[in-house]
């Protein structure tokens, strides 16, 4: 029974090098504990020292799981914020639900991969930045990111009989959110079923100064259904899922979420080999209907754009045996994006009479084939080498203006736009190579050395090439950096190549475990932009955003991060250990060394930690340094040096779990460096200019989770 656990709760082994690199790397996320004491399930349970393990009391977006451990975010909407990795953000991360690859359906990327899961329905999580394995994933250049809620739990008995399940609910006082949360299974033998849920309600926040930080309400829910069959060697697993988001507020964009509805289902079958192989098929579909608008006094405004997308993909994988220390990584795999955007005109007013259309039947498709190769050397040299290829095309049909004529006796930009666009020929296809090399040395029982070489392909996305309008009103549609500007596409973008280095070294010991990296990515054809105008609606300089077309350069980023853990007593008053981080990011383009757009400052958390017994309690100190490094091409804002202190206790009885926190202490004041500028504050008063956006002041936090 052990043994077919350890094989069926995950079909490759890929993601044990995965997580390997991802540590080396300061990156990893430790699992949530599964349901049996399996051998891969000991495996998989990759232990980052001084971060919890089990993540099954974490409510909310999958942001709040994910930033603690890493992943840093480019703040947006309350369940959709964008991740970055090594300094990049959004696409050039290729985020895996479940295995299955999520687009963003619209023009703000309003509804991210991440936002279609919460918290609690995360059983395992990886992170791999940078140098990540063909078998991971491709059309990326800065890492991948893996979340599975898909874990079917067995029992022992012949019949269907309760299994397990937990209700969790939440509460944080800065913007008065409630947030509930539940799974459930009954399983035999053979048989699984199971519900994950999740429910989140929360108001506008307030910054340190007691000021409400506008349009940041959203409300959201998620459910899923999986049901699973097994038996000695192969298992089936069938997941249906559903997210309804009836509004989000985006206090970055010009637009607002009005409602998100999404449906999805996954079907994935796994086959025990001979010799020890393994063989899955991952069949998926995902389909969103998205709507932006205007829903809350704190933004006002009329304009709605709909935006419909569907995903469909298969995944073929095998894991070969070639020998004892020998393991060849196939696979083959398909994915298809069709997606339309279309605003619907306003009567009487600009926006009319015609609909106007963004994206007509646009689509994106990639058939990818990989091989990876895995040896161990000897017993202290661990080599993995892999080859992917793919091949992408994207292609859209025609488009239209809001109207043909002429706009209060100006030339139409919009029209002259569509109709130079209809004449083109919009199909474009390209040719995507990764390799990668990956090493491990084993200096010594407690010491290990890593190293990584990599180049990496992104194609662009349907936005990036056919957004197509030029004026003010339809660029600043477009784009999802939270800047205040407006963007055009460009149809003849060439995809992205990063060639990355890393270097690792981890030592754990029994006070000390230390874990640091160095590592440089060169981006060729980097699809940055260019400044092409400008517009101003007040009569203030303050109030200048730029228009800007998507266009390929060549830039750099590196960065170091170090991690480090002293347990510095074991008494009769517990455990004390104390955790520190560093990490820092450093981006800019070839050609004239100009920073990059949002590349977070130096960043340092220092904590204290203490358990005893099953109470468990930490005090941590961060400070982030003076964005002083700032885009001028997107008007970047610098910010401000800062340092939040936040306290966190966890007591367990028996199966009640409860949490107290408090965020931000002393309720500091502080501007977000990766925020964005407040667009709804600037709509509400235009005299102040685009202003950074606040974090969140003092927060007192409870949760409480019980199992059954």
């Amino acid at each position: 029974m052990a043994a077919n656990s350890a094989y069926l709760s995950h079909p490759f082994k890929t993601s044990v090098i995965s997580s390997s690199l991802a540590i080396a790397m300061g990156l990893s996320l430790a699992p949530q504990a599964m349901a049996d004491d399996s051998e891969l399930a000991n495996i998989e349970r990759l232990e980052v020292h001084g971060q919890q393990t089990e993540n099954r009391n974490t409510l909310g977006s999958a942001e709040n799981l994910l930033k603690g451990q890493g992943v840093d975010f480019s703040e947006a909407g309350g369940v959709s914020a964008l991740p970055i990795l090594n300094g990049m953000m959004g696409d050039r991360i290729k985020v895996l639900v479940d295995g299955a690859d999520i687009t963003a359906s619209c023009a703000n990327q309003m509804n991210p991969p991440l936002s279609y899961i919460s918290a609690n329905q995360i059983t395992t999580a990886e992170v791999i930045a940078g140098v990540s394995p063909v078998s991971a994933g491709g059309d990326n250049i800065a890492g991948v990111i893996k979340v599975s809620s898909l874990n079917p739990k067995f029992g022992e008995s012949d019949s269907i009989k309760w299994n397990s399940g937990d209700i969790s609910t939440g509460y944080r006082s800065v913007s008065d959110t409630l947030l509930l949360g539940t799974n459930a299974t009954v399983a035999s033998k053979n048989i699984s079923l199971s519900y994950q849920g999740a429910y989140e309600d929360a108001n506008s926040y307030k910054d340190g100064n007691g000021d409400k930080v506008i349009d940041t309400l959203y409300r959201a829910q998620n459910h899923a259904l999986t049901a699973a069959w097994r038996d000695d060697t192969q298992e089936v697993a069938i997941k249906l899922t559903h997210q309804n988001i009836p509004f989000q507020g985006f206090a970055n964009q010009y637009m607002d979420m009005t409602d998100n509805k999404s449906y999805g289902a996954l079907a994935r079958y796994q086959l025990k080999l001979d010799d020890d192989g393994e063989f899955s098929a991952q069949f998926n579909w995902h389909g969103v209907k998205h709507e932006m608008g205007f829903f809350t006094p704190e933004k006002t405004g009329k304009m709605p754009m709909n935006t419909e997308g569907d995903d469909y993909s298969y995944q073929l994988h095998w894991r070969l045996p070639m020998g004892d220390d020998s393991t060849l990584l196939v696979g083959q795999e398909f994915y298809s994006y069709q997606l339309d955007d279309v605003w619907p005109a306003v009567p009487g007013t600009m926006m009319a009479p015609n609909d106007y259309i963004n994206i007509n039947d646009g689509e994106r498709r990639r058939a990818a084939v990989y091989g990876e190769w895995q040896q161990d050397l000897s017993p202290s040299w661990w080599l993995s080498a892999g080859v992917r290829f793919e091949y992408v095309t994207t292609n859209t049909g025609e488009v239209q203006a809001y109207s043909d004529m002429p706009m209060m006796g100006m030339p139409n930009m919009d029209a002259a736009a569509a109709q130079a666009f209809n004449e083109m020929d919009r199909k474009r296809d390209d040719n995507l190579i990764d390799a990668t090399l990956l090493a491990r040395y084993q200096l010594s029982a407690n010491q290990q050395l890593e190293f990584g070489l990599a180049r990496k392909n992104r194609a662009p996305n349907l936005y990036e090439r056919y957004s197509w309008g030029r004026g003010t009103m339809a660029t600043t549609m477009i784009g999802w950096y939270g800047d205040g500007n407006g963007y055009v596409g460009n149809p003849d973008l060439k995809p992205e190549t990063a060639h990355t280095l890393s270097a690792a070294y981890k030592y754990n010991g029994d006070s000390w475990q230390v874990s640091t990296t160095a590592w440089y990515t060169a981006v060729t054809d980097y699809i940055d932009a260019e400044v092409i105008g400008s517009f101003n609606r007040t009569s203030s300089a303050d109030g200048k955003r730029n228009i800007l077309q998507f266009t390929n350069l060549d830039a750099n980023l590196y960065g170091a991060r170090f991690n480090a853990l002293y347990q510095f007593a074991e008494t009769s008053t517990g455990k004390w250990q104390v955790l520190g981080k560093v990490n820092v990011t450093r981006g800019e383009r070839d050609e004239g060394n100009e920073p990059l757009y949002q590349i977070k400052p130096l960043q340092t958390e220092l904590a204290l930690q203490h358990q005893l017994g099953n109470w468990e309690n930490s005090l941590s100190w961060q400070w982030v340094a003076t964005k002083d490094r700032v885009d001028e091409r997107r008007l970047e804002n610098e910010t401000d040096s800062y340092s939040l202190l936040n306290l966190n206790s966890s007591m367990k009885w028996q199966d009640l779990t409860v949490t107290f926190a408090v965020n931000n202490l002393f309720d500091s004041y502080y501007e977000l460096p990766l925020g964005g500028v407040s667009v709804a504050e600037f709509k509400a008063d235009n005299t102040n200019g685009f202003n950074q956006i606040a974090g969140a002041g003092r927060s007192f936090e409870l949760s409480a989770s019980y199992a059954f």
